[in-house]
């Protein structure tokens, strides 16, 4: 047992070693190739666009707009002051976006760049506010004070289909979302959010045809495509931050549906948006139910209790959640692909450029080979979306909100009352079981349920049915938690009227009854009747 046990350590060994040389060659080559790309894209852009586009990989350089200068980014801290037409916005974006250390550049070193000292002016005039800038942020945003809002158009390597820009037909910059369920009498609304390179498909494929008609006739279900994805605008301009995702929904969603409380159901990287919209209408969430919560696993390094992925003393979360969740590594193959989306800034383009702006070819040979319609909205879900929403979207939100994810899991748990349910599959290879486990360790109400034999995808596709019951039943609790917390807390001698349904409305009965009991008991009250009147209703 013991030669056994020395010679699987060796053979592990022996496999990490090889798997470090072979991923410091071939990403030392992608490094290169990166490099070229980058001037190979900047002259396609110039004689296909008539302008140079900006990128990642430029030096940084001081720029001053009209306005003064702009601040992008300090220690420990990146925002962006965002020029619209009409207004200026202060929005946080990710360090990750413009440092990613390689052997080929030690440019990015320099980029994050701190705050300028005051200028003393010895009479040259008021002493004023200085910021530095990376030249990227500036050249997008340069020239938009005061101009007119114009019709965008998408770039020469984004699809240029009907369905990717028929946001642009309507006018309206607003989230597509599907609708179902009640619509006259809604009693509830359920929001459902995508996670990262995916679509609304994923909910109203699997769960939408599924759902009870009880439930259809009390919920209003909405699922959105979130900004850059699926049928949803795709502005060339924007930087996809937390603040913008948070706003279009909504505004597309929250505002013209009238929503006033809610559900959430979130997957993958929908849970941080989940959360943040959580946080700010704390109390409008009725329930919580995240699905392989993404971004959960790095939560900052003041905590008393052990993240999964702890970020070391003196590096930035988002770095550190940048290196976990992409280690630059060849193997295994999701953490290679993972790495070349979230490090190379034109390579990714470039896969963007072979996939997504021809996914109508690849959609019809998906059908052709497969002939499974599940497997073709997922791959349509894969397609539908541009490299600069995917890049921006990774960096500014998996890795910019690295450290935000402690503070909004307090705030879930000391100012949300709602349910919090997490589910995962314990076959993900992606994200670990044991991030769940972490947020139930912020959110000890939440309850974790762990489904074998299902990993990212598949702990939604292909149990979508038992899923629903589960879901149903969820926010069928919340609501009855709610008039159980009602009863136990109202005045003992008070006549109360509550309507409920069946079967719970005779459960009810019993547990309030004893409920009255024991404080009778204990108060030692006799010759008193509490009058309590619950009216039953079928359901």
């Amino acid at each position: 047992m013991g030669v056994k046990d020395q010679s699987r350590s060796i053979l592990t060994m022996t496999g990490r070693l090889l798997n470090e040389i072979l991923s410091f060659i071939v990403f030392t080559l992608l490094d290169m190739v990166d490099f070229i790309l980058c001037y190979a894209y900047k002259i396609a852009d110039f004689f296909v666009e008539a302008e140079w586009k900006p990128c990642y990989c430029s030096s940084p350089k001081e720029a001053i707009t009209c306005s003064g200068k702009i601040l992008v980014s300090e220690q420990g801290e990146s925002k962006i002051v965002r020029v619209t037409c009409t207004k200026l916005q202060l929005e946080e974006i990710s360090d990750t976006l413009y440092t990613r250390p390689s052997l080929v550049s030690e440019v990015s070193k320099s980029t994050i760049i701190h705050s300028s000292k005051m200028i003393s002016g010895q009479g040259v005039g008021p002493v004023r506010s200085t910021f530095t800038v990376n030249l990227t942020i500036v050249e997008m945003l340069q020239g938009r004070i005061g101009r007119q809002q114009i019709l965008p158009i998408p770039r020469w390597s984004d699809c240029d289909c009907k369905t990717c820009t028929s946001w642009t037909s309507s006018g309206k910059e607003t989230l597509f979302v599907k609708a179902d369920g009640a619509k006259d009498n809604v009693q509830e609304d359920v929001l459902f959010i995508h996670g990262f390179i995916s679509s609304s498909a994923f909910w109203t494929e699997t769960l939408y045809p599924n759902f009870s008609k009880c439930a259809k006739s009390k919920y209003r279900l909405l699922a959105v495509d979130l900004l850059g994805f699926g049928r949803s605008p795709k502005p060339t301009d924007s930087l996809y931050t937390l603040k913008e995702h948070l706003d279009m929904i909504e505004r597309s969603v929250l505002e013209p549906y009238n929503v006033k409380c809610f559900h959430i159901v979130a997957h993958s990287l929908g849970c941080i948006l989940a959360l943040a919209l959580a946080v700010k209408h704390p109390a409008s969430v009725k329930s919580l139910t995240l699905l392989a919560p993404w971004g959960l696993i790095c939560m900052g390094m003041k905590t008393n209790w052990q993240p999964y992925f702890p970020a070391p003393k003196g590096e930035q979360a988002t770095q550190h959640m940048m290196r976990r969740v992409a280690p630059r590594r060849v193997w295994p193959l999701i953490a290679f692909g993972a790495s070349i989306a979230c490090w190379y800034e034109h390579i990714s383009r470039t896969v963007c450029l072979v996939i997504c702006k021809n996914h109508r070819l690849w959609e019809f040979l998906t059908k052709l080979i497969t002939r499974n319609r599940m497997r073709t909205y997922l791959i349509e879900g894969f397609f539908l979306h541009t490299h600069n929403a995917a890049w921006h979207t990774l960096h500014n939100i998996i890795c910019g909100t690295a450290g935000k994810m402690e503070g909004y899991l307090e705030e879930v748990q000391n100012r949300l009352k709602c349910h919090v349910t997490i589910f995962h599959g314990k076959d993900d290879e992606l994200i670990p079981v044991e991030c769940s486990y972490n947020v139930q360790s912020k959110i000890p109400r939440a309850q974790v349920k762990v489904v074998q034999n299902k990993d990212h995808i598949t702990i939604v596709v292909g149990r979508q049915k038992a899923f629903v019951r589960e879901l149903e039943g969820i926010w069928e609790n919340s609501n009855y938690n709610k008039i159980m917390e009602m009863v136990l807390n109202m005045p003992l001698f008070e006549s109360r009227i509550i309507t409920i349904g069946k079967p719970i409305g005779i459960l009810m009965v019993g547990l309030v009854a004893l409920r009255l009991q024991l404080h009778l008991k204990v108060k030692e009250v006799r010759g008193l009747c509490p009058r309590l009147v619950i009216v039953t209703a079928d359901m």
